[in-house]
């Protein structure tokens, strides 16, 4: 046992000399490494000693750094190897398509391996960049390269230039941390030193722990618990690992030596324990030893520690007899005197709520006197600041223990009796008795007993009760049926008639159209009367509402151009914003719906069933128009919205009347013109001055009735139309009746311009019915079978045209007419317009058609040869001058000269076609010269009519003729 042990020893002592000796070897090299890198950095290391681009990769020898080489920074395409030692995995020294292994170790020994200096690569920045080729070949600023395709690609194919530095940075040199390298020198000197002290305590630690382990981790968990119960099984088996078993099963085998092993076991084990003591034991010195400095320092401190805390006892000592004696001499006065001070507060309090109580008790004979005077507005204040102290300062007070419920039924019956008293007033002033005649009295648009009325809306507004206005209008309404109806009651006493009302009032039966006008003008003047009062009692109550909010009272009304102040109760402001814009805005509203129940009630009086059987005319139609408009013009002014009711009523009779006036014109120019014969008529005076009038935009109405039958005029005629001086027009008395018909439309319109909106629409339809039926009487020869004519001649086409020229003339005026009176009543002209000029191209069609058939006709049967002229040629000529003398004296020259230019033109063609057929030339022949003597006579003829221009009438159809 004793040699094992001592070779255990030896050999525990030559492992731990070896461990130190390699720890010094260490030690000595790092110390070495770290005093060569003080020293300087120029000697370098060799290139193959570290990798540029692989971190913490040394190498011992140059196989490994080739291998590292191979592995790591080399790639293998088919048979080739392709090095990546280099910036962004390109190396600058071998070319991408790779080379043979046997190159490849040729390139790494020359370029890498037995590379003499020691340079880190660039590191990169912003100005590393290089430009790709696209941006190279079209750079302008380089113009042609001579050597672009014998370079190289790469990182170096484009020269860079220098980069200036920049000139809003300072330069900055080593003076300027002077000043900071002398102020933290000494300090920097001194945490060197501990830094290297650090290093040797820290390494001759880590020597001793090497020789002798006194780790913590070498003691077993067990042993470092803070309970250690040796009684338990499990835990004296971690302990004495093993003896329990060896012992119970030697005494099974029965055998004697196992007291020896026994024994060897526990010294063992003893050796071990002991080892664990010695290694706590060790820890526990390097803890002491480290802070020794710390316990040293609190022993010292001990005794200064214990000199304070006899000094701060003596203090405390001397703080506490203090204390007492000013408990004594100050704190127990002080409180007595404080005490007594209040006693006296609370007998005053208890005397002030005696005498609230006095006042509490005289408020039921206070409210009495305020209604008395009605002053609502105080007694509900009074009332409120009663109900307020009971709640607040008298709760519990036996004797007011019912006070606040007779309050709160003295508050109902404020209000009820303000309600009552509103009401009471509202009838009693929109009831008042009115001027007998019609006319305003003096109080029709003064509020009476404003005092009253104030004092009434102040109170309602405390209480906030806002239906008032609700009830006021309602009252109004009331008042104004009431009103209509007694005025129709008077109305029928003066009539003889034995009628009976009907409905609401409104609807009496078989009166006549002017006792219904004469009702609406009396109801207009009496709801006027009425609409002043309620303005002024709205008015009066704007100003109390905004006397309540505390908008002020600086407001007055207007009526009969008097100024009326108002009075109104000094009074806190007790309405809310909120309240006072919605008082405001149901006032607006009360007299908007009044002056629109006044326009439905005047509606019913000016629609009921008698007065749509009735017959008006334009004098009665523009009575009750003033009528509608002035009282709408009035509501307007009271409420600042215009009603509708009225006015709707008033367009629906004047829609009435504008489509019975114009069902009896358009009626008549329908007879009118079934009954034409297309006959020239003399043109009247009268028509002639309507005409220059409405060119004057003058639709005054004539004195005397010029009225016209079968185109005879009473004052004079004329035998054309003479317009502007210098344009005549022949007309039929169809288009005189239709001249006559447009000035009444817009006589009327300047007379009543509501009508403008539907004459302006009657005025296209009649417009469209003459054009439609003038084109089915003659285009279509609709007149031979209704007013007998034989045949539709030129002269009555020519009529036709010249009255629809005659229209198209007055359609603008007429038009600019209706647009000033009402814009949207000139619908439908353009399309009317462009109807009349599409007929009127009609009618020329057929003119110059007639006329051009039968020269086509003539022409086929001609022949070149004597006698010259032809018959042909003589009866061309004389269908020439039928067709001027039909059309000369109405149509105008330049129309007459178109369609001459029409049948001229249709000649030379029909001759031309007769040329070839007959296949005569221009030859200077026989027949070439009966074709002159022809074409001769033909012009000879339209230079007698002068159906032509002056310039068309030489002699150039005699070279036109032979053009094909």
């Amino acid at each position: 046992m004793a040699t094992k042990s001592t070779a255990t020893t030896t050999a525990t002592a030559s492992t731990t000399t070896t461990t130190a000796r390699e720890i010094e070897t260490a030690v000595n090299r790092k110390l070495s490494t770290a005093s060569t890198g003080a020293t300087g950095a120029s000697a370098k290391a060799p290139s193959w000693h570290t990798c540029y681009y692989c971190t913490r990769e040394n190498f011992n020898s140059i196989g490994e750094f080739v291998n590292h080489l191979r592995s790591r920074h080399c790639t293998r395409e088919g048979g080739s190897f392709v090095c990546r030692y280099g910036f962004n995995g390109v190396c600058a020294s071998l070319p991408l398509d790779g080379v043979s292994d046997r190159d490849y170790d040729a390139h790494v020994s020359k370029y890498h391996v037995n590379q003499q200096t020691r340079e880190m690569p660039p590191e990169w920045c912003v100005y590393s960049a290089a430009q790709n080729l696209p941006a190279v070949l079209n750079d302008p600023s380089r113009g042609k390269q001579s050597n672009l395709f014998t370079k190289k690609w790469g990182e170096h194919f484009v020269e860079r230039a220098p980069v200036p530095p920049t000139v809003h940075l300072p330069d900055i040199t080593h003076a300027d941390f002077a000043t900071y390298l002398s102020s933290i020198g000494k300090r920097y000197r001194w945490h060197e030193r501990r830094q290297q002290q650090q290093e040797q305590r820290s390494l001759v630690t880590a020597t001793a722990e090497t020789t002798t382990p006194t780790h913590l981790s070498a003691v077993p968990e067990i042993f470092l618990k803070a309970q250690l119960q040796l009684h338990h099984a499990p835990t004296f088996a971690q302990v004495f690992p093993g003896y329990m078993q060896h012992s119970s099963s030697k005494e099974a085998n029965g055998t004697t030596s196992t007291t020896a092993q026994r024994q060897q076991t526990g010294r063992l084990l003893q050796e071990q324990l002991s080892h664990y003591l010695d290694i706590v034991e060790v820890m526990i010195a390097r803890q002491v030893s480290q802070k020794s400095a710390a316990f040293f320092h609190a022993m010292t401190t001990q005794h200064a520690i214990m000199a304070e805390m006899q000094q701060a006892a003596e203090q405390v000592r001397q703080l506490r007899m203090a204390l007492s004696q000013l408990h004594g001499n100050a704190v127990v006065d002080s409180f007595r005197v404080l005490r007594y001070a209040e006693r006296r507060q609370h007998y005053s309090e208890t005397l002030d709520k005696l005498r609230l109580m006095a006042t509490v008790h005289k408020t039921q004979p206070m409210l009495q006197l305020l209604l008395g005077t009605q002053d609502y507005v105080a007694a509900l204040d009074l009332i409120g600041t009663t109900q307020e102290i009971l709640a607040a300062e008298l709760i519990g007070v036996h004797c007011f223990k019912h006070l606040p419920m007779q309050l709160h039924e003295m508050e109902k019956l404020i209000d009820k009796m303000l309600s009552t008293e509103f009401e009471r007033y509202a009838a009693t002033d929109l009831n008042r008795p009115l001027a007998s005649d019609g006319r305003e009295m003096e109080t029709d648009s003064v509020c009476a007993e404003e005092d009253k009325l104030v004092a009434i809306v102040m109170g309602l507004l405390r209480k906030q009760n806002f239906s008032f206005v609700h009830a006021y209008q309602q009252e109004a309404m009331a008042t104004m049926r009431a009103i209509i109806k007694q005025l129709l009651i008077e109305l029928l006493e003066r009539s003889d008639m034995d009628l009976s009302l009907t409905g609401a009032g409104e609807q009496a039966q078989n009166l006549t159209l002017d006792e219904w006008i004469a009702l609406l003008q009396a109801a207009s003047k009496t709801l006027r009367a009425v609409l002043e009062r309620i303005k002024a009692v709205v008015y009066i109550m704007q100003q109390t509402t905004d006397a309540a909010a505390g908008m002020g009272i600086s407001r007055t009304v207007n009526a009969d151009n008097a100024e009326h102040a108002v009075n109104l109760i000094d009074s806190e402001a007790f309405l809310s914003q909120a309240h006072h814009t919605q008082v405001r805005a149901q006032l607006q509203q009360l007299l908007q719906a009044v002056c629109h129940y006044c326009h439905e009630r005047c509606a019913n009086i000016v629609t009921p069933q008698s007065l749509e059987q009735s017959i008006a005319n334009m004098d009665q139609l523009q009575q009750l128009t003033e009528i509608v408009q002035q009282f709408s013009k009035f509501t307007e002014t009271i409420c600042g919205v215009a009603s509708v009711p009225l006015q709707l009523a008033l367009k629906v009779q004047v829609s009435r009347y504008a489509q019975r006036f114009h069902a009896e014109r358009k009626q008549k120019l329908g007879l009118l013109l079934d009954q034409e014969r297309w006959r020239q008529v003399d043109v009247p005076q009268e028509l002639q001055r309507m005409v220059e009038r409405m060119q004057s935009g003058d639709y005054t109405e004539p004195k005397e009735d010029a009225l016209l039958s079968n185109g005879h005029g009473l004052n004079g005629t004329n035998p054309v139309l003479l317009l502007e001086s210098k344009q005549t027009y022949t007309l039929v008395s169809a288009a005189l009746l239709l001249i006559q018909m447009l000035y009444m439309y817009g006589c009327q319109v300047q007379k009543l311009p509501l009508l403008a909106s539907y004459h302006g629409r009657n005025v296209v339809d009649l417009l469209r019915t003459f054009n439609s039926r003038s084109c089915q009487l003659i285009i279509g020869a609709g007149a031979m079978r209704v007013a007998g004519l034989k045949t539709i001649t030129s002269t009555n086409l020519a009529l036709v045209s010249r009255a629809l020229q005659l229209v198209l003339w007055l359609l603008p005026k007429l038009r600019e007419h209706f647009q000033a009176l009402d814009a949207s009543s000139v619908s439908g002209y353009d399309a009317i317009e462009k109807d009349f000029h599409g007929h009127i191209k009609e009618i020329e069609l057929k003119i110059h058609g007639i006329v051009s058939e039968r020269v086509s006709q003539q022409l086929l049967a001609w022949e070149a040869r004597p006698p010259i002229p032809s018959q042909t040629f003589r009866n061309i000529s004389r269908h020439l001058v039928k067709l001027h003398e039909a059309i000369a004296g109405v149509l105008p020259e330049p129309q007459i000269h178109a369609i001459y230019a029409v049948v001229h033109r249709n000649f030379k063609d029909k001759l031309r076609e007769q040329l070839l057929k007959h296949n005569i030339n221009n030859n200077g022949g026989p027949q070439h010269g009966v074709v002159t003597s022809e074409l001769t006579f033909y012009m000879e003829t339209l230079r007698t009519l002068r159906a032509l221009p002056a310039e068309q009438l030489n002699d150039d159809i005699h070279d036109q003729i032979w053009l094909h």
